[in-house]
């Protein structure tokens, strides 16, 4: 299909308006990283410790891989409103549900896991649709549309603070998850699938491996290339660090600067913002400079700031260093949209974003797993986890030079996929 005509066959199509709703459903999906302002008021009610609380988070994580795949699928056989309704209704239910919840287990059910393919799929909807719809503007968009979902606990947490103060932690509860099917539903009568080949008027695919708009692979054939594993592990590497301190951020505040909980909690949104802006900040400069040497410089940038908040003991060296870490977390959510569409095209983005996805999974599950483990080994002092994530840091450095060469060695050889666009 000729691209230019793809996208003048839909006359009506704004993506710049899916672009929008696509950010504010993402905003409610986003939430599920407030789930600490829910875990204290849960372990009460339950009366049960934080660990056993904190585990339908894990859940919720562990799983993520799954539903991507899933709302990766639905998109790129062109069903993004129909993943976005059906996440969007699981991720509401769930949320209610949580509220009705009795006991742990019953959470593990409803949050970690109804809860968590919602999000999974609605997440995946919007980011696969977004940049099918961007192909001219994929860094930025890509970093616009997860900024949403990075900002969810900036705007979430103190409503839902101020929910569980005024009418308790499962009323709160149910009153959100009603508030996101509103809203995620409602939004996703706004979105339009892309079509197939999209191009926006004026813009000419790039040629890549000799062909124009590069080529497509599945992801029975994306597994079998070692770029894959490369792209995976730059992933994980990339994002380690940002879940590191995602999960003990207000702990390593009040622990090893001295901060009061208040004030903790104030360098956690501080964290969360510079999270946000740097999906949009990243992404926008890679489209300029080009994807590897901007992960070069996040990965640079994560290692300096390891340092010095391993070395600092005031408190301006632990807001700039939670600035950078923050902003270069968000840069790894922002740009790894953009290599997937890339090196694997994009009429199997949706599902090979998802396959991809394990990446950060890895690092979802073992960042907090490491940081707590050595902090705890260390009598609650974090600085050893922090040299650990310095190094990681440096191997992704090393790493992707491994992936330029790889690059440049596509970019010599044609290669004729199973399936082509």
């Amino acid at each position: 299909m000729n691209p230019t005509l793809s996208s003048t066959a839909q006359p009506h199509l704004n993506r710049w308006t899916i672009l929008i709703v696509s950010i504010l459903i993402n905003v409610c999906v986003g939430s599920i990283y407030a789930f600490s302002v829910f875990a204290m008021p849960l372990s009460k009610v339950f009366d049960a410790t934080m660990p056993q609380i904190m585990m339908a988070f894990t859940i919720n994580g562990a799983i993520s891989p799954i539903p991507m795949i899933l709302g990766g699928k639905l998109v790129d056989k062109g069903g993004a409103r129909t993943a976005i309704f059906l996440g969007g209704a699981m991720f509401g239910i769930g949320f209610i549900l949580s509220g009705l919840a009795t006991a742990p287990w019953m959470l593990y059910l409803t949050y970690g896991v109804i809860t968590g393919i919602g999000q999974g799929i609605v997440y995946s909807a919007t980011i696969g649709n977004t940049v099918k719809l961007f192909p001219d503007k994929r860094g930025l968009a890509a970093g616009l549309v997860t900024a949403g979902y990075g900002g969810g606990t900036i705007v979430i947490a103190p409503i839902a603070n101020a929910l569980i103060t005024g009418s308790g932690v499962q009323s709160a509860m149910m009153m959100l998850g009603a508030a996101f099917l509103i809203v995620i539903l409602g939004c996703g009568l706004l979105v339009k699938a892309a079509p197939v080949g999209y191009a926006p008027l004026g813009w000419t695919p790039p040629v890549t491996a000799g062909r124009p708009g590069g080529t497509n692979f599945n992801w029975h054939e994306i597994i079998r290339k070692p770029i894959f594993y490369v792209i995976a592990c730059l992933f994980l590497i990339g994002a380690l660090s940002g879940m590191m301190v995602t999960a003990n951020a207000s702990v390593i505040g009040q622990t090893m600067f001295g901060l009061t909980a208040a004030s903790a909690a104030l360098f956690v949104s501080l964290y969360s913002l510079s999270n946000c802006l740097g999906r949009i900040v990243w992404g926008a400069v890679s489209d300029r400079i080009g994807r590897t040497k901007c992960l070069m410089a996040i990965y640079l940038v994560i290692a300096v700031m390891m340092l010095t908040i391993a070395l600092s003991s005031s408190i301006v060296g632990f807001a700039v260093a939670i600035i950078g870490i923050g902003l270069c977390f968000g840069g790894t959510m922002g740009i790894f949209p953009s290599i997937v569409g890339e090196k694997f095209g994009m009429k199997y983005y949706g599902v090979n974003y998802g396959v991809t996805f394990i990446g950060y999974s890895g690092a979802a599950f073992f960042g907090p797993r490491i940081a707590g483990s050595v902090a705890a080994a260390n009598g609650g002092v974090f600085t050893n986890a922090f040299y650990i994530a310095l190094v990681i840091a440096l191997v992704g450095f090393a790493l992707t030079f491994v992936f330029k060469a790889m690059e440049k060695k596509t970019a010599e050889t044609s290669i004729t996929p199973t399936r082509a666009a």
